[in-house]
C-alpha cells in the first residue's frame, strides 16, 4: 500500500514538472520606488492574477530601499524582477536576468520637481542648492537628471533618500529645493502632497523598466509568465490592475529593447559587480 502511494506522488511530481509548475513558490521582486505598504498593494492583485494564469504560486517581494534591492537581484533572490532600465543592464550580465515584458508603448524620462510655490524655474536656478534622488543607481530619477545639471556645470548638494515617494515627500516639505522622479510615481504619490508639486523639467525618453527572470526559472515557466502578462491587455480584470500601476498595456521584451541604455555607458554599478 505504501508503495503504491509513493508510486502515485511520484507520478504527481512528474507530471507536475513536466507542466513546468515550480515546486516552491516564485518570488516576484519589485523596485522601492515607493513605500513597500504601497507596492504591497498595487502589485498583490498582480501577483494573483498571474498565480492563477500561469498555475504557478508567485509571491509579492520587495526591500527597504534601491541599494538593498541591488543586493538581492545581484544574489538572485528573486525569481522574476521588475527592474529600472539600468539595473536591467546590469542584472543581465550578471546573474543573468531575462526580459519577458515591459510597459507597451512608453518611454521613461526623469522628472525635476518643486514645490509649487517655489520661485525656481530652470536647472540654473538650482546651482548650489540641495536635491533629493532616491538612489545613486535610480536611472530615470536620479542617473539622468544628476547627468543632465552636471554636464551644464551646474553645481548641487545631492542627497539619496531611498524611494520616489520619500523624494517627493522631502520636496513638498521644504526639506530639499527640487528632486527627482519619474511621472508614473508622481501620478501614483499621495494626492495631498503631489497637489503641492509641479515639475520644473523632464529628461528625454528611453526604454521604460524591465519584467525579467532569473535564469533557475525554466524556459516553459517564463514563456507562461510572459503569456500571463500579454493577457493582462485582453482581460478587463487584468486592464483595471495595469491601470492600478499606471500602465497603459504592457508588451513583450528582448534584451536588445534596452541598448538605448547600454549605449550610455553608465558604470555606476560596475564595482558593485567586481566585489561579487
Amino acid at each position: 500500500m505504501k508503495r503504491s502511494i509513493r508510486l502515485v506522488l511520484a507520478a504527481i511530481l512528474c507530471a507536475t514538472a513536466g507542466l513546468g509548475v515550480s515546486a516552491e513558490p516564485l518570488t516576484f521582486g519589485i523596485v522601492p520606488q515607493q513605500s513597500a505598504k504601497t507596492l504591497a498593494q498595487r502589485w498583490t492583485p498582480i501577483t494573483t492574477y498571474l498565480s492563477k494564469k500561469t498555475g504557478e504560486r508567485i509571491r509579492f517581494a520587495t526591500a527597504p530601499d534601491i541599494p538593498t534591492f541591488e543586493q538581492r537581484v545581484l544574489a538572485g533572490e528573486y525569481d522574476i524582477a521588475y527592474m529600472n532600465p539600468y539595473h536591467y543592464t546590469v542584472f543581465h550580465r550578471r546573474p543573468g536576468y531575462e526580459a519577458i515584458a515591459k510597459e507597451a508603448d512608453k518611454k521613461i524620462r526623469g522628472i525635476l520637481v518643486v514645490r509649487e510655490d517655489s520661485d525656481l524655474e530652470t536647472l540654473a536656478d538650482l546651482a548650489g542648492l540641495k536635491l533629493a534622488f532616491p538612489s545613486p543607481a535610480a536611472f530615470a530619477a536620479s542617473v539622468l537628471p544628476m547627468a543632465e545639471i552636471k554636464q551644464r556645470g551646474i553645481s548641487f548638494e545631492p542627497s539619496y533618500v531611498s524611494s520616489h515617494d520619500s523624494v517627493y515627500m522631502g520636496v513638498a516639505r521644504g526639506f530639499f529645493a527640487a528632486g527627482g522622479g519619474i511621472m508614473r510615481t508622481f501620478d501614483n504619490t499621495d494626492p495631498s502632497v503631489r497637489s503641492q508639486l509641479r515639475i520644473l523639467w523632464t529628461t528625454r525618453g528611453y526604454t521604460p523598466h524591465a519584467i525579467a527572470t532569473h535564469p533557475r526559472v525554466g524556459p516553459t515557466v517564463a514563456k507562461a509568465l510572459q503569456r500571463g502578462l500579454l493577457e493582462m491587455n485582453r482581460d478587463p480584470r487584468g486592464r483595471a490592475l495595469l491601470e492600478g500601476i499606471s500602465f497603459k498595456g504592457i508588451e513583450a521584451a528582448q534584451d536588445s529593447d534596452w541598448d538605448d541604455v547600454r549605449a550610455l555607458d553608465i558604470d555606476l554599478l560596475d564595482a558593485l559587480l567586481e566585489r561579487h
